[in-house]
């Protein structure tokens, strides 16, 4: 019976222990993420899993180029996956199949180069100016044609944004860090 005892014992600090490190990492620090849908394709299939690292943007600020998870605006218990395209205080405009960035460094606007993540024949559909403030980012998918992002529901919100992808971990054959 003793022994019995001293066993249940154990396994119950193995478990303690474990939650005691598991939950804070899983809730603080890296998120599991799920892909769902086509609008970030070619670069994020639907089913492949990520892990988001929630942790960075408490301490940098979200850079352009950056693919992040974040609250749908319209429906917060939603979670979107899309790449960020312009930051605060700058003006995002869609036409010609381009996004042009007006900002301090290019009050005139500069054509977004987005030749590292998108392929040459994958242009932005639209036309539509947006002035970003404080705290605003714009947000488009990899997927244009296929893509639900700024575009259409405007510009998303800091507060929104749960972290950026730091590693594809599923599938085995496309895993990377990002």
């Amino acid at each position: 019976m003793r022994k019995l005892i001293v066993f249940i014992w154990e396994i119950t600090k193995i478990v303690v222990i474990s939650l005691a490190i598991i939950i804070p990492i899983r809730y603080y620090l890296i998120q599991p993420f799920f892909v769902r849908g086509a609008s970030m394709e070619p670069n994020f299939n639907s089913g492949q899993y990520l892990v988001i690292d929630e942790i960075s943007y408490r301490f940098n600020q979200p850079a352009r180029g950056e693919t992040i998870v974040f609250k749908y605006p319209l429906d917060t218990s939603q979670y979107y996956i899309k790449r960020i395209v312009g930051l605060p205080n700058e003006t995002v405009e869609v036409k010609g199949g381009q996004v042009i960035i007006y900002n301090e460094e290019f009050p005139q606007g500069m054509i977004l180069d987005e030749s590292s993540y998108l392929p040459q024949d994958i242009s932005t559909r639209g036309i539509i100016k947006i002035e970003l403030t404080q705290g605003e980012y714009f947000v488009l998918g990899d997927n244009r044609q296929a893509s639900s992002d700024s575009r259409q529901w405007g510009p998303l919100s800091e507060g929104n944004i749960i972290g950026r992808v730091w590693l594809r971990a599923w599938p085995f054959d496309v895993a990377a860090v990002y």
